[in-house]
């Protein structure tokens, strides 16, 4: 049994659901529209090109979570789910779930995005674990803060690393020894370059490029 790691957005989803989740806030005029749409784009702009300050970017995305109480932040996400989530879900990603699954391999989902948005897309996946960005919360309400180790580049590693120690013997004992991890990004190359067998999923120009050199398997989900 082995540990099968998939990243989220543009891996298994054909989107980025922490994008899409900041259109669906202005699509429904819970933001400002002009000025989050605006800066919406321009972080996500800069993750693309791989010079996202990840701290500013979850003061601005965790913000409106702050701003609304637990239940009306779950009616909105399951709108956001049918509207947004479930059309861009892959079906050659749920697939590839399958396959891991059928071979009793443990299956981790592992994000940058934040829990509240990603939580419910590893239910919908059939993913039991996920390690995501965590928002703090206190007395049942979002802060706006970021709570522990943002799961971002170095991050990602660092997330896992401590989730190996303390769900691995609980999890059929799993470690990094033959693990798999697909990703589409270049931010990902970290983690890609801690496991046993790193897959570039339909990969930016970057990882294509990264993952030539190192001769890794390059496949594409869409």
């Amino acid at each position: 049994m082995s540990l099968a790691i998939f990243d989220l957005d543009n891996t298994l989803l054909n989107g980025d659901s922490d994008y899409l989740w900041g259109q669906f806030l202005v699509e429904q005029g819970i933001v400002d529209g002009d000025d989050y749409e605006q800066k919406n784009q321009q972080y996500y702009q800069a993750y693309l090109d791989g010079t996202l300050d990840i701290m500013e970017f979850l003061r601005f995305s965790l913000n409106p979570l702050s701003q609304h109480d637990s239940e009306q932040l779950k009616i909105w996400h399951q709108q956001f789910m049918q509207e947004k989530i479930r059309p861009i879900i892959l079906e050659a990603g749920r697939a590839l779930l399958e396959k891991h699954r059928n071979q009793s391999d443990t299956l981790l989902i592992i994000t940058a995005t934040n829990l509240f948005v990603t939580g419910p897309i590893a239910r919908e996946l059939g993913v039991d674990h996920i390690i995501a960005t965590e928002p703090e919360m206190i007395d049942n309400r979002y802060t706006g803060n970021v709570s522990g180790i943002p799961c971002f580049r170095e991050g990602k590693v660092q997330r896992l690393e401590l989730w190996i120690k303390e769900h691995g013997m609980k999890v059929h004992n799993v470690t990094l020894d033959d693990s798999w991890f697909y990703s589409d990004s270049h931010n990902d190359i970290p983690l890609l370059e801690k496991v046993s067998h790193p897959v570039a999923t339909d990969p930016d120009d970057q990882l294509a490029e990264h993952a030539k050199t190192c001769g890794w398997p390059i496949i594409s989900l869409r």
